[in-house]
């Protein structure tokens, strides 16, 4: 059974953990190949799974020592028809896939989960395209019939809700969000946004946000804003405006670069975590229901550590051997 379907801990005011750019730090940090940046083609072997599991680890022990909640995001992005059909999977082997990438997440959470650092498992959906670019958009109908099937798995394999993750249209939200109503998932849309703060169609955050409450009667839990530096959204998030308390959570990139210039750089840009991790305390000292937070491309461990320190309400500290002493 689920453990918290029908009550998400991250609705409330307590802050939530993300882990970074799974992508971008398997292929850069860990050197493995991921084909289309398919990291969920990582479970078809031992050694594949095991780099997974020990990534989740990694910020399942950073959420665990700083008594922190965490999202734990299933490595499933790519894990839908299109982009598995590529990759060579039937039918059945993408259903499987998707079941086993929630399993582990199972596993995480019973070695770290405490009551001091609740860990909710999402599963996590990508873009029927390219991340970037809103190429060949499907109606909200079509959307909705497309991605029901992954969404229905992550519901048998007992997730707690489900995150449709780079949204870069309109409609694949509507479609992803009404598919999860209709088999009882509670649904985040996160949408990303260019270097003007704006949808890669051109729309504005503030209207794809109500063009997608008003028709689905405000389903989302919540939405967040990820793969976008928060120069590229910050000036656009003016304080005072209702729309802003839709927007729950942050997954930013740690690099200033547009979508094209990451797109054709051949080498990692990991900014700075400190200075990140800056930008998100001036954003939650303005918007203090942001509360899910962590990474994209090219953060990591380092990235999501420095948001934590620089968010909680109370500074941590520790001891000069390393040994963790309280908040205060």
């Amino acid at each position: 059974m689920a453990k918290y379907r029908h009550n998400l801990p991250q609705l409330s005011s307590d802050l939530f953990l993300t882990d970074g750019g799974i992508e971008t730090t398997l292929i850069f940090r860990e050197g493995l190949e991921l084909p289309d940046f398919a990291a969920f083609d990582l479970l078809k072997h031992e050694a594949g799974y095991r780099a997974l599991e020990s990534y989740f680890r990694t910020y399942a022990a950073l959420a665990k020592n700083y008594q922190v909640g965490l999202v734990l995001e299933s490595a499933t992005w790519r894990a839908n028809p299109d982009w598995a059909t590529k990759l060579g999977y039937s039918s059945t082997a993408l259903t499987e896939v998707n079941r086993q990438a929630i399993a582990l997440l199972h596993d995480i959470r019973q070695e770290y989960e405490t009551e001091q650092s609740l860990m909710v498992i999402s599963g996590c959906i990508g873009p029927r395209g390219d991340g970037y670019i809103p190429a060949d958009a499907m109606t909200a109908e079509a959307a909705a019939d497309y991605h029901r099937s992954q969404i229905a798995t992550f519901g048998d394999a007992d997730a707690d809700l489900v995150t449709a993750i780079t949204m870069n249209y309109v409609e694949e939200a509507i479609g992803i969000t009404s598919a999860a109503q209709s088999v009882g998932m509670p649904i985040v849309i996160s949408f990303t946004v260019e270097t003007d703060g704006r949808l890669p169609t051109g729309q504005s955050l503030k209207d794809a946000i109500a063009q997608v409450d008003q028709a689905t009667n405000q389903a989302p839990a919540y939405y967040m804003i990820n793969c976008a530096h928060p120069t590229h959204f910050a000036e656009t998030m003016i304080s005072g405006e209702a729309w802003l308390e839709r927007i729950q959570g942050i997954r930013a990139n740690a690099s200033p670069k547009s979508h094209a210039e990451l797109n054709e750089s051949e080498t990692l840009d990991d900014g700075n975590p400190e200075e990140l991790g800056n930008q998100y305390r001036e954003l939650r000292q303005r918007f203090a229901h942001l509360n899910v937070l962590g990474g994209c491309c090219g953060t990591d461990h380092r990235h999501v550590e420095a948001i934590c320190k620089a968010c909680l309400p109370l500074f941590w500290t520790y001891l000069s051997n390393g040994q963790l002493l309280h908040r205060g």
